[in-house]
Order: C-alpha cells, then structure tokens, then sequence
C-alpha cells in the first residue's frame, strides 16, 4: 500500500501549472523571438512616424526655393571635409535650387509611403476577395484563374507606363490637380497588377477550409453562402493576407519609385524618393549624397517589411510557431 501511494505522488506534478495563452500571445512570443521582424517592424514604424509627424518637427517647406542656399552638403561630409559647404540649417544639404534635403526626404517618403499603403490594401482587397470566391464556388474557380494567370503573364512594368502615359491627362482633368489625378493612377494601376499572389494562395487555403467538418455542420445548419464566408473562411485565411500585405506593400513602395525615377510619375516639384534619385543622377559624382539618401530610405524601407513580412510568416503559420 506504501508503494502504491509513493508511486502516485512520484507521478504527480509538484511544480504549478503554467497558466493557459491565448493563440494571439503565441503568436506575438514567436514574433518577438524572429529579432529581424522586431527590428524590421521598428524601423517600419519610425520611418511611418517620421514622414507622418516630422512636418510639424521640420516646418521647412519642401518646395521653398532659395538660390542663395544651393548645393549645400549634408552637415556630416564636414567630419572630413572641413572646406564643405554646410549648414546646420539645413542638416541634409540642398539641391541645385536650394530646396531643403531634410523636407523633401519627409515629404518624399510621405508620397511613397502613402503610394504604397494605398495600392497594397487595394491589391491585398482583390487578392482576398477573388481568392475565396474561386475557392468556395466551384463554378467560378476556373474564369477566376484563368484571369488571374492572364494578369500574371501582363508584362507590369511596360502596362505600367502606358496606362499613365494614356490616363494621366484625363484624371487630371477629374480631380484637378496633377499631384490627385497621378495619386489615384499610380495607386490604382499598381493595386490592379499587385493581387494575383494573394488571391492564389488564400484560395488553396480556402479550398481546404472548406471540406473541414465545422464548415460542413455550418452548411448542414442552413448558413448560407456568404454567412460561411465573412464567419468561417474568411477569419481562417487572416494569416496569409497579413503576410501577403508586407510583402505587397514593399513592392508597392519599389513601383512607385521606379515610376518616379523614370519621370513618368508625379510631377517634377512633387517630392517622391523616387524622384530625387531621379534628378539626383546628373550630378551623383560630385553630389553623391543626393543619390545614396533616398536610394537608402528605400532600400532599408524595402528591407524592414520583408524582415517583417518573414516574421509574420513564421508567427502565424502553427506548422513553424513549435520550433
């Protein structure tokens, strides 16, 4: 009898049970652990704050031409160019007009920016919704595929310059500004181009979610169509979305500047980081900061919400968050 109670007390757990996490906590641990996406995130953010808010900090106007102050250097060349031409005035220096490096960096990143939030939401919203319908009704999977393989075959770039070469002049006309018209071109031809990758893999998830049993009680319970979709699919393929959205958005904020760069995007005095790399080339060598700043803002832009997009990934997918 003193055996068996000694074997039952050997069996039993003397140290407290750890208390139960929610799925969104086992997510966030998981995230924190991925040290790429933690500081991909916080650079995301800061550049996010910085572009929104920096305006009200740096109230320099981006456009305010002053040919008394051209060609300053960026105050750092001073640390080995003593003879360079600087002002802490203006920390960043100024182009060949005397416009301020520091403002048009904030305001060029705010137009990016919002290019490439605008056009990943837009793409990321078509991607979903052409997902799930070809994965839930049968009938419209094919159509639904055949176009999307269609828009992937669309050489983007060349559709790209076109559409805003042909549409460029009437938007203007609508909404009666060059910087609005070329705002909606730019984010509605990108969107338009961006969702064939979303849309192919939230409907392989769709199509196993549904032959799942609580989305077939759901259908035995009479719900209909587009109850099990907004209730049941759609809540399941969060995940993918999320991801697909970082990784949107960076491709996003590369197509605008390439636009930008080859002068067929916003106007020459509407700032984008794009278009300073694009004035910037003529003088490069002599001027070489002009180039590397905003080449740098994009490429690190671009870098944080892969980082991010990749954390999110690992956190989300439950196949990965074990490891």
């Amino acid at each position: 009898m003193t055996d068996d109670i000694q074997a039952i007390e050997a069996l039993q757990d003397n140290q407290p049970l750890k208390p139960h996490r929610s799925q969104w906590a086992e997510v966030w641990l998981q995230f924190r652990q991925h040290k790429g996406a933690m500081v991909g995130g916080a650079f995301l953010f800061l550049i996010t704050f910085s572009v929104l808010f920096g305006a009200f900090l740096w109230d320099v106007d981006p456009g305010k031409l002053d040919i008394r102050s051209k060609n300053f250097r960026p105050i750092y060349v001073a640390l080995w160019d003593s003879a360079a031409k600087t002002s802490w005035a203006h920390p960043f220096g100024t182009d060949q007009l005397g416009r301020d490096g520091l403002a048009n960096m904030l305001a060029g990143g705010r137009t990016s920016m919002a290019v490439g939030w605008a056009a990943m939401l837009l793409s990321l919203f078509l991607g979903a919704m052409i997902g799930v319908v070809a994965g839930y009704f049968k009938k419209l999977d094919g159509p639904l595929m055949r176009l999307t393989d269609l828009f992937l075959s669309l050489p983007i770039l060349p559709l790209l310059l076109v559409a805003v070469t042909l549409f460029r002049e009437p938007l203007r006309a609508t909404f009666g500004s060059p910087e609005s018209g070329m705002f909606v071109l730019i984010v509605s031809v990108i969107g338009i181009t961006s969702w064939m990758h979303t849309a192919r893999i939230v409907r392989g998830d769709v199509l196993a979610l549904k032959e799942r049993e609580f989305v077939l009680a759901a259908r035995s319970a009479g719900t209909t169509s587009r109850g099990i979709i907004l209730r049941h699919l759609l809540p399941n393929v969060v995940s993918p979305i999320v991801v697909s959205a970082t990784f949107g958005l960076a491709t996003a904020i590369i197509t605008e500047s390439s636009l930008s760069f080859l002068g067929v995007g916003f106007p020459s005095d509407f700032p984008t980081w794009g278009k300073m790399l694009a004035d910037s080339v003529s003088r490069m060598q002599e001027y070489p900061e002009r180039v590397v700043l905003p080449g740098i803002a994009i490429s690190l832009t671009v870098l944080a919400v892969n980082f991010l997009g990749d954390g999110l990934r690992d956190a989300l997918d439950p196949r990965i968050r074990g490891r």
